[in-house]
């Protein structure tokens, strides 16, 4: 099989010559020429030999020779985009975080190297949704409430989508109940949102609670391989991050192995509980979003959630 070329069309009418192939020629190669000129995904590319009877080539069997899956010199090959389900779309998608997660945390890994710093607190606005600017901020390094309600429609749509998880036993409230409450702007997020959001994105979410001095690992079990820290009080999120003393750009996320940053975090959260830096969830006061009734404490806002069946909190 000396140097040849093939032909290539497509569904929508485009043709186009693929020359400069030999016997050396892997079906790897052939699939990244292929998706190089018609720009279909190399995952997702369906061929077939243009005559018939049309035969389908396995272009799974990337390392073989092309003569291997039944190509010739001057053969014709339609390409189509095979359509997937909406389950492979979406291991497509977790998949291609994954991905883009391992290689962010090759750079962050060389970003730490040698870089120490002192891990700080972002403050961001007490609006009720703390947790997801604070979430927003460790992907971006912005502080940018406007984004809160993406994240609250994530949540929702996943909850929706996946009712036998997502029950009311979980929830504390039915499903599509749940789904419309956490779309209200007045809606406090938790742990069930943290665990949503961490695979979501792909990264640990790694929460250090100065009411217990201890950090709550979300995502812990899914080997991801970046990690963020958020701070809560008992009521308030905050995101916290890396202030360099080399002159480098403040680091929100860090490489799960940088052991460094995670103890810092665990004598953060000892100093604060030490000094008293929490809300006591039992003394603050509240105010029902609903009837405008000030409540002190979380044992009075469930009991008035009971009576009147209100959910809407506020904090004063």
């Amino acid at each position: 099989m000396a140097g040849f070329s093939l032909k290539l069309k497509t569904k929508t009418g485009q043709q186009h010559i693929v020359s400069n192939l030999d016997q050396n020629t892997t079906v790897r190669n052939l699939k990244d020429k292929i998706s190089e000129l018609t720009k279909i995904p190399a995952e997702v590319l369906h061929v077939v030999l243009g005559f018939p009877p049309f035969k389908p080539l396995d272009l799974t069997r990337e390392d073989e020779l092309l003569a291997a899956i039944g190509i010739t010199n001057g053969d014709t090959l339609i390409v189509d985009e095979k359509q997937l389900s909406e389950e492979e779309r979406r291991q497509k998608a977790a998949q291609k975080r994954v991905e883009e997660d391992e290689k962010l945390a090759k750079e962050l890994a060389a970003q730490s190297e040698g870089n120490g710093g002192i891990l700080l607190k972002q403050v961001v606005p007490s609006d009720n949704s703390c947790l997801f600017t604070s979430i927003g901020f460790v992907l971006t390094g912005k502080v940018d409430p406007e984004k809160s309600q993406d994240m609250r429609q994530i949540i929702a749509s996943t909850v929706n989508a996946d009712k036998q998880e997502y029950n009311e036993g979980i929830l504390g409230r039915p499903n599509d109940e749940y789904c419309a409450w956490i779309l209200q702007p007045e809606s406090w997020g938790g742990a069930i949102e943290v665990s949503i959001l961490s695979a979501y994105h792909g990264i640990e979410f790694d929460v250090v609670d100065i009411t217990n001095a201890i950090i709550n690992r979300f995502g812990e079990d899914k080997n991801y391989g970046i990690r963020a820290f958020l701070l809560f009080d008992g009521i308030h999120y905050d995101p916290l991050y890396l202030e360099s003393t080399s002159g480098e750009p403040p680091q929100t996320m860090f490489p799960i192995e940088d052991n460094n940053v995670y103890m810092q975090a665990e004598q953060l959260a000892k100093e604060a509980k030490s000094s008293r830096q929490f809300t006591d969830v039992n003394r603050f006061t509240l105010r029902c979003i609903d009837c405008d009734c000030l409540l002190k404490g979380q044992v009075e806002a469930q009991q008035h959630a009971k009576r009147t069946g209100h959910v809407n909190f506020g904090e004063v």
